[in-house]
């Protein structure tokens, strides 16, 4: 990639002003990717002047020309696809078919997605007499995490443009690569100078600049519950729109008529998909504790057959951790697990025999875990599921909604109706019932500690817009 050490200001491929570096690490082997520049607040001011200066005639372009801005965005970012489907592959250590089938396809069906929304929405409309107006936010902060990369960085960027708005992204350091490659199919697409702006940097300083800056209208951010806390906390004195989709501790709810076989296998493939390491995986899966050990060997013998290895292996399963700081926490809370009582029955501390180096953990399985062990309550992002029996429905609906988190729920039973109706009780902003297909039009984002506002379809592009009445427009 021709832009390591490089932001993306005001249209332009540009040094940054400090020479503050990090290497990219391959958590398959971790050896270095290449080294990017980190940002500063001086690098940060560059992107948010070019963003506001853009603003003033980006903000008056018609609905039209910004549908034509995103298809010529969609046409390059197809030209780029498999590239980009390696290159999440190897910062991230995504085994290869579900990089190029789940992580780059999501930033097309997000463009694709952005598109269908942008013709339908009621841009303008009358109520009585007064004109109701939508108009961009202004300039956008855009935060954004490491693990499902540039799903997160399209869900953002795209309704964005689509609003009107001028924007500032901040990748993950720990996943800037496909972040640089996005800025070049920006570049490649026209994109007016201005109106899309790269830094990459850390939380505490780029971040932490963007949160507070007084030229930035809103901060849309992806990640820890922590991070969103501070984040909030700096934007408040400017009081700016800050928009958080953070932490979950999701729970799986098998009713007593599911198909175990099904459920519980789909259940265990789905907590470990990504390696564990998606906001809303299941990983709290809450079956009848008449049922208990039937689950418990069912999920066992799925995590047993489960292949971890290397992101280029066809044979792969499961990849390993980003980084040897997330490894830590997997390895430190899978003890925590043991030594609270918690019954290890698959996986457990360490790598998987074979592999010395890399991130690997083991797919690891707790079973009688009840709601007051940590690993019920915090979340470990990594592949370790939490089996907790409940005695009853109401049981199993207290146990679901009693977390600090709220972002997901899932519930499985072979009655439609039974599973609508517990759906509904959820305390959690998206609830999948018996594992349907993912959908990109579908609100997404959470209750309590898991953010603030909704993304995804109409939502996403609600969140960039601010709504004006022209009273007395139509007397």
């Amino acid at each position: 990639m021709r832009h390591l050490q490089q932001f993306y200001i005001d249209g332009e491929w540009v040094e940054p002003s400090g020479t503050a570096r990090l290497a990219v690490i391959d958590p398959c082997t971790e050896e270095s990717l290449g080294e990017v520049a980190l940002g500063n607040a001086h690098d940060a001011d560059r992107a948010v002047a070019a963003a506001k200066r853009a603003f003033v005639s980006f903000s008056q372009t018609s609905v039209a020309e910004r549908v034509a801005l995103l298809e010529s965005i969609l046409e390059a970012y197809l030209k780029r696809y498999d590239e980009m489907a390696e290159v999440i592959s190897r910062e991230i250590g995504a085994p290869a078919k579900l990089s190029h089938d789940w992580q780059a396809a999501l930033g097309k069906r997000h463009l694709e997605e952005t598109l269908r929304t942008v013709e339908r929405f009621p841009w303008q409309r009358m109520k009585g007499s007064t004109l109701v107006n939508h108009e961009p936010v202004g300039v956008a902060a855009l935060i954004t995490p490491w693990n499902w990369p540039i799903n997160q960085i399209v869900c953002k960027v795209a309704p964005a443009l689509a609003a009107g708005c001028t924007m500032v992204l901040k990748p993950s350091e720990v996943s800037p690569l496909n972040a640089l490659l996005f800025a070049e199919i920006i570049d490649a697409a026209g994109v007016p100078k201005g109106v899309f702006n790269l830094v990459n940097g850390d939380g505490p300083t780029v971040g932490a600049v963007l949160a507070a800056h007084p030229d930035v209208d809103m901060v849309s951010f992806t990640g820890s519950t922590r991070a969103g806390v501070e984040i909030a906390r700096l934007a408040a004195p400017t009081v700016k729109r800050v928009h958080q989709e953070l932490g979950g501790k999701s729970a799986n709810l098998l009713l007593d008529d599911a198909d175990f076989d099904t459920a519980v296998a789909a259940g265990v493939r789905s907590c470990f998909g990504n390696s564990g390491q998606s906001c809303n995986a299941p990983t709290r899966m809450l079956v009848p504790a008449a049922r208990h050990d039937e689950a418990v060997a069912i999920a066992t013998r799925v995590a047993q057959t489960l292949r971890v290895g290397a992101a280029d292996d066809p044979a792969t399963g499961m990849g390993p951790v980003v980084s040897s700081v997330q490894f830590e926490r997997v390895q430190r809370l899978i003890g925590v697990g043991i030594e609270e009582g918690a019954t290890l029955a698959a996986g457990g501390l360490g790598r998987p025999e074979g592999l010395q180096r890399g991130y690997y953990v083991k797919p690891t399985v707790f079973a009688n875990v009840n709601p007051s062990m940590t690993i019920a309550r915090e979340e470990i992002f990594g592949p370790v599921l939490a089996i907790m029996p409940y005695r009853d429905e109401e049981d199993a609906i207290a146990i679901a909604n009693d977390t600090p988190f709220g972002l997901a729920a899932y519930v499985q039973s072979a009655d439609q109706a039974h599973a609508r109706r517990v759906a509904l009780r959820m305390r959690a902003g998206s609830v999948y019932v018996n594992y349907p297909a993912w959908d990109p039009g579908s609100p997404f984002g959470g209750y309590k500690q898991s953010g603030n506002g909704r993304e995804y379809g109409e939502w996403g592009l609600e969140a960039f817009l601010e709504v004006k009445g022209v009273v007395g427009y139509g007397s």
